[in-house]
């Protein structure tokens, strides 16, 4: 069976043309939105034959999910402090200047926007926040080893808590969040696992 496209990793030689190719749809999500994206436009822009990039990918929406993953790859990786606060601080500290960043931050509204109204780009955007919070989920599980959050605090809650009300914070008022919003968002969702709230019951327990 065929891969769907834009879900095939090109190596060697073809890696050159991925990634012009990636970085030109990018700089158009940023600068002119989703609706601006055409693979015949990307194709001149990034000096690569159209053809070439109708058989990778297939469609904008491809493209699009062939982006999130390759964002998704470079991320920088989980900071380890010794502490969980210390750690997702340093995940809110990434997540706010992602969103600080000029074409980053302009790139996720025009994805995000997209999303809401495509059914392929949301699950693109949904599988994109997966790997970042499988990368982070660790800090969450090493703070219940050492006795920082009771048992069966759920990780991915915990970690969708602190980038939350930063993108609610870009996505309602167009102004991405400072420093001291994210220290607020690492420090009340921490609090919030400490008290509890993310502590989910797995089916079959009886709670005794």
């Amino acid at each position: 069976m065929s891969a769907e496209p834009g879900t095939v990793r090109p190596g060697g030689r073809t890696a050159r043309v991925r990634t012009a190719v990636l970085r030109v749809a990018g700089d158009v999500l940023a600068e002119q939105g989703f609706a601006h994206l055409d693979l015949a436009d990307v194709a001149r822009r990034a000096e690569v034959g159209k053809t070439t990039v109708y058989r990778r990918w297939g469609s904008v929406t491809g493209l699009v999910a062939d982006l999130l993953s390759d964002m998704a790859e470079q991320s920088l990786p989980r900071t380890e402090t010794g502490s969980v606060l210390g750690d997702l601080r340093a995940n809110a500290a990434l997540v706010r200047r992602t969103l600080a960043d000029p074409r980053q931050g302009a790139l996720f509204r025009a994805v995000i926007a997209a999303g809401a109204c495509d059914v392929r780009t949301a699950e693109a955007l949904r599988k994109f926040y997966d790997v970042r919070v499988a990368e982070w989920a660790p800090c969450v599980e090493q703070g219940v080893a050492r006795g920082e959050l009771p048992a069966g605090t759920d990780p991915a809650l915990v970690v969708r808590a602190v980038s939350a009300p930063l993108y609610y914070t870009l996505l309602t008022t167009g102004v991405a969040p400072d420093d001291a919003a994210a220290d607020r968002a690492a420090e009340a969702a921490v609090a919030a696992a400490v008290a509890g709230v993310y502590v989910v019951t797995r089916r079959g327990d009886t709670g005794e």
